[in-house]
């Protein structure tokens, strides 16, 4: 929704009353958009326009929003070229790596 507030440790959040780091990252990653635009910053700097791009032609508002939100929880920031992760955004990319593992591995699974 816009205008609601990003989710914080700490302060409540879907899923935890007590805002638990765990469920306010879950919260902020839960959000449409959210995730596709960590992965595709995964590369380095991105300007606006090429990142909308390869977001599937996301809606500007809605990646502005985004980035505005991951910019406030600091995963995202603003350099030369873009767009890019900030070191905190890098080890939450670390983090989803494991994931993707177990996403194909799952796939794998729903083939056999």
């Amino acid at each position: 929704m816009p205008g609601e507030p990003i989710p914080r440790p700490g302060r409540p959040v879907r899923g935890s009353e007590t805002g638990r780091p765990l469920m306010a990252a879950l919260d902020l990653l839960g959000r449409r958009w959210t995730l596709r635009v960590i992965w595709e910053l995964r590369q380095g700097d991105v300007g606006f326009r090429e990142l909308r791009r390869r977001c599937e032609l996301m809606s500007s508002s809605v990646l502005a929003t985004r980035l505005a939100e991951l910019t406030e929880a600091r995963i995202v920031e603003t350099g030369g070229e873009g767009y890019r992760l900030t070191p905190l955004g890098e080890r939450l990319l670390d983090a989803l790596h494991p994931l993707e593992k177990w996403g194909l591995a799952w796939e794998k699974a729903l083939r056999e």
